[in-house]
């Protein structure tokens, strides 16, 4: 595992940026147990980990480290940064726009499917167009994320199948994509 470079580290940023905001300074430091948290290269995977786990990992061959961490996303040939559904438990709580999604509505995103009007129970006010949401279920349970198709005030005069966000990750992957999510 290695230091991600200046232009690794701002691209990541930037993806971050899409769905934290100004949270990201929040990724670093946790402020309840005052621990720091450091990205991690591993191949092409970047990983979200302690920075004394980080260290410790130091004393392992690259090649007999598989994985330290939280698994964010990965890079890909061409150098953009891909989010994986593993990121969902760190980017939830610091996201800045929120879709909540009614229960018929639950199923039809973690199949695949985008989010629609007639499923959405509440969503974040001014959440503008193309800007990284998290979709979560009524009773708060972070379902997955996406990209808004639209900002709120257009969203609220769309008709119920008009599509209100773009899924980019739901927990559903964790089945449909079993053997590819952490190998490939």
């Amino acid at each position: 595992m290695r230091q991600l470079t200046e232009a690794e580290t701002k691209t990541l940023f930037e993806k971050l940026a899409t769905y934290c905001g100004k949270g990201i300074s929040n990724l670093i430091t946790d402020s309840a147990s005052g621990d720091r948290y450091v990205f991690r290269l591993q191949k092409d995977r970047v990983y979200y980990v302690r920075e004394k786990l980080a260290n410790l990992a130091t004393s392992v061959h690259r090649d007999n480290l598989l994985s330290l961490g939280t698994c964010l996303g990965k890079f890909t040939k061409t150098g953009k940064f891909r989010l994986h559904i593993t990121a969902l438990p760190i980017i939830a709580p610091h996201s800045r726009f929120k879709i909540w999604v009614k229960s018929n509505g639950e199923m039809p995103f973690m199949y695949g499917g985008n989010v629609l009007k007639a499923h959405v129970g509440r969503w974040t006010e001014d959440i503008p167009e193309h800007q990284g949401v998290v979709v979560l279920s009524m009773n708060d349970t972070p379902l997955g994320f996406g990209v808004s198709a639209r900002s709120t005030a257009e969203a609220r005069r769309l008709d119920p199948t008009g599509i209100v966000a773009f899924r980019q990750a739901d927990v559903g992957e964790y089945l449909r994509e079993e053997d590819t999510l952490f190998t490939t």
